[in-house]
């Protein structure tokens, strides 16, 4: 049969279908389901999907749909395609979801990385002093991160603050201060 013939059998059977005649709708079924298991197999190549899945979808789909069809000038086939593209993607979104890894891609040495203990330590360890920075003016915070993270000297903090040398470590001297009595506020808060 050409797909001349197919348009030709649709124009006449999809109307029948509509009107609720079931041989009708087994008639554009059948027709239908050769050129949709083409443009199935075209498409789920890269989905990692199996096309017949599809194309049984598409055709269950198509029985609930043909009687609420409406035609609108386009060709019948165009309808057929576009549950069929909705279908494609319903079937690609759940292939993601199931997907299955080899086992042999499971490495069997032990884990060199550090232990999740360890990570919530260094992340609880880190807030806190985070937490104590914010106690200190901003000036005062900047000079701590540029003198004591950053390892910048004195002259460097100072050119980059517009400060001299001299005030950046009497600044620096100063919010050490601070941090320690903070500090041991902590400490007594926390025995």
């Amino acid at each position: 049969m050409t797909d001349d013939d197919i348009v030709y059998m649709l124009e006449r059977r999809v109307p029948q279908a509509v009107s609720g005649d079931r041989t009708a709708l087994g008639d554009v079924i059948a027709l239908v389901r050769p050129k949709l298991k083409r443009y199935c197999a075209a498409r789920s190549v890269s989905l990692d999907v199996a096309a017949d899945d599809v194309v049984q979808d598409v055709c269950l789909a198509l029985v609930t749909a043909i009687p609420k069809y409406r035609d609108m000038g386009k060709p019948f086939m165009a309808f057929v395609y576009g549950i069929a593209a909705h279908k494609l993607a319903d079937a690609g979104r759940k292939a993601s979801l199931r997907r299955s890894y080899s086992l042999e891609l499971v490495i069997e040495e032990p884990s060199t990385d550090e232990s999740p203990e360890k990570a919530a330590i260094d992340g609880e360890f880190r807030s806190h002093a985070q937490a104590l920075m914010e106690t200190l003016p901003p000036r005062h915070r900047k000079i701590i991160l540029m003198r004591v993270v950053w390892g910048m000297t004195a002259p460097e903090t100072g050119r980059a603050l517009g400060m001299s040398a001299g005030a950046v470590r009497v600044a620096q001297h100063r919010a050490m201060n601070q941090l320690r009595a903070e500090l041991s506020k902590f400490a007594l808060l926390s025995a």
